[in-house]
């Protein structure tokens, strides 16, 4: 029998390598390859694609988020939504830069397909679950447009406290907006992402 090429790279360094040039504002099959040792064609015996690479890179960033708090049942559903939903924003939010590409990713991988099927566990009406996902990717994805940038992300006070800096509009012509600047420049936050995410997860279970 003919064997197949040898692989002389780990794939999990070719994904560290892929997550590390996302981080750094550019993932290509060229810097990938070179990032790992390969030649571009070499590469594509671990991935036929850059698609492929973004699909193993989702499911490596929610194999990060504690799965087993979305499947507590000794918890109601929507805590166990809302606490998987808050450990994995911290799992995305180190790395902002790779939001927007995972929100394009087919999430067909092993470790995405058990989240769903979790999901749908707590939540059985899978338009109820889909409304969920929208709500907590959306808001991770605002957030991480405004710090995708290189470099470490700022603390998330410091976010706030920027934002609110940065707000600058005429209050005699945008009264209310002026009188919200306070909220508005927490939209990035912990609370705000909470807040919604209850009162999501509230009209959900009213709507039943």
């Amino acid at each position: 029998m003919k064997r197949g090429p040898q692989r002389s790279v780990d794939q999990k360094a070719v994904l560290d390598a892929a997550l590390e040039l996302i981080d750094a504002g550019g993932l290509t099959m060229r810097a990938l390859a070179t990032r790992v040792g390969l030649t571009p064609g070499a590469l594509y015996t671990y991935f036929p694609d850059r698609a492929a690479i973004v699909t193993a890179l989702t499911d490596r960033l929610l194999g990060e988020a504690d799965l087993g708090l979305l499947e507590d049942e000794g918890r109601p559903p929507g805590e166990r939504i809302a606490a998987f939903a808050l450990n994995l924003r911290e799992v995305l939010m180190r790395h902002p830069a790779a939001v927007p590409s995972i929100l394009g990713a087919a999430f067909s991988g092993p470790v995405a397909l058990r989240v769903g099927e979790s999901l749908l566990a707590a939540l059985p009406d899978p338009r109820a679950a889909y409304t969920v996902m929208v709500y907590v990717l959306g808001s991770i994805a605002l957030e991480a447009a405004e710090i995708r940038g290189p470099g470490p992300v700022p603390p998330e006070a410091e976010r706030i406290a920027a934002r609110r800096v940065a707000f600058d509009i005429e209050p005699e012509a945008f009264p209310r907006t002026y009188a919200a600047a306070d909220a508005i420049a927490a939209y990035i936050s912990t609370g705000q992402f909470r807040w919604g995410l209850e009162r999501v997860l509230a009209g959900l279970a009213a709507g039943k």
